[in-house]
């Protein structure tokens, strides 16, 4: 990253700086890095770092299915019906899991209360970029595109993405960085998220590999152990994910809302505008637009219930994604849109987006 000089720069520019040639190995970086149970079978991966100087190719088809959606749909309503609808009681979303203890039933509602307490306490100054003398937002939206790619070719859970972002913001808004280890920020901070999430993390050559051996080893596990201390090991936070997840149940969604609403809210992540948002507000939002663009009735006394939110309490976050969802290509940072214009993400991305 060492080679970025000002904001108009590509992104050949960007992860191009002091990296080398890969080496010939007897395995392929990423080659067999996955997150399947051991024994089946996986397609091979086309390294991310071929080229020194080129940007990544077509993300593949496959990754884990975010959130198993709900057998009933949300209903279309019209506007003789919205009176009505508004006024239904609200549903209990967890009485057909009672007798499934993985699903923390019995307590789960204790457990977002804490989570709303949580994200208050953790919320990032929107400004903190304003403390980076060597760095700027345009040079985030560009690490967290790339980490979007790589995540997806190591098929990691959603999860880690999205502790991966928030780990990098929260170390960003106390350290200084300089631009040519802001990749170097990215990689670790994937590390420690992939350990905290995953049952197997990538291993530290692959992760070498895809910087084009801009770091080595060393210099990763350092920059990780810096990170942690700074975060004084703090990896439990609640991230949009967490309450997406809930707010889905409670909206009753289906395959495609489930889809939409999470390539809504991964399209947040490229945002540095977005951080001034609580993520169960971001996340709140995604599903409105999900069941909006579906012609669904955009709210219900359900979601008001569980996600404390009205639709006048979204509106201003609304607003801001409706300045870079509505078109995708717009943005020079494609990694989200390709992603989910895929079919086996319901090629969401190339749906029309209704707010």
């Amino acid at each position: 990253m060492s080679d970025i000089t000002n904001d108009n720069e590509g992104v050949t520019s960007i992860f191009g700086g002091k990296a080398k040639a890969a080496s010939n190995g007897q395995r392929r970086a990423l080659g067999d890095i996955t997150n399947a149970v051991q024994g089946t079978e996986t397609n091979g991966i086309q390294g991310l770092a071929s080229k020194a100087n080129s940007w990544f190719q077509q993300p593949t088809s496959y990754g884990p299915t975010v959130i198993m959606p709900s057998t009933r749909q949300a209903p279309v309503i019209n506007s003789n019906d919205e009176r009505d609808y508004m006024r239904r009681d609200s549903d209990d979303i967890d009485a057909r899991d009672a007798a499934n203890p993985l699903l923390c039933s019995e307590y789960v509602n204790e457990m977002y209360d804490i989570f709303r307490q949580s994200e208050v306490e953790s919320q990032l100054n929107p400004n903190y970029m304003s403390t980076q003398p060597y760095i700027n937002d345009r040079m985030r939206t560009i690490l967290v595109d790339w980490l979007i790619e790589v995540h997806l070719k190591f098929k990691m859970v959603p999860e880690t993405l999205y502790l991966t972002v928030n780990i990098i913001d929260r170390y960003l808004a106390q350290k200084q960085v300089r631009r040519s280890k802001l990749q170097l920020v990215g990689v670790s901070a994937l590390l420690a998220a992939s350990k905290y999430e995953e049952i197997y993390p990538p291993e530290l050559r692959d992760l070498v590999y895809i910087t084009d051996r801009a770091y080595n080893k060393q210099e990763i596990l350092t920059m990780e152990n810096d990170i942690v201390n700074t975060l004084c090991w703090n990896m439990t936070v609640p991230t949009v994910h967490s309450f997406l997840c809930r707010f889905l149940k409670a909206a009753h969604a289906d395959r495609t809302m489930v889809q939409l609403a999470c390539y809504v809210a991964e399209r947040t992540l490229q945002e540095q505008s977005m951080i001034k948002y609580l993520p169960s507000t971001v996340a709140a939002c995604a599903v409105y637009i999900a069941r909006t663009s579906l012609k669904r009735h955009p709210w219900s006394p359900t979601l008001v219930q569980y996600t404390k939110l009205d639709e006048p309490n979204l509106s201003e976050c609304l607003s801001d994604i409706k300045s870079f969802i509505k078109d995708p290509e717009a943005s020079q940072q494609q990694a989200v849109a390709r992603k989910y214009a895929n079919s086996r993400f319901g090629a969401v991305s190339k749906m029309p987006i209704v707010l």
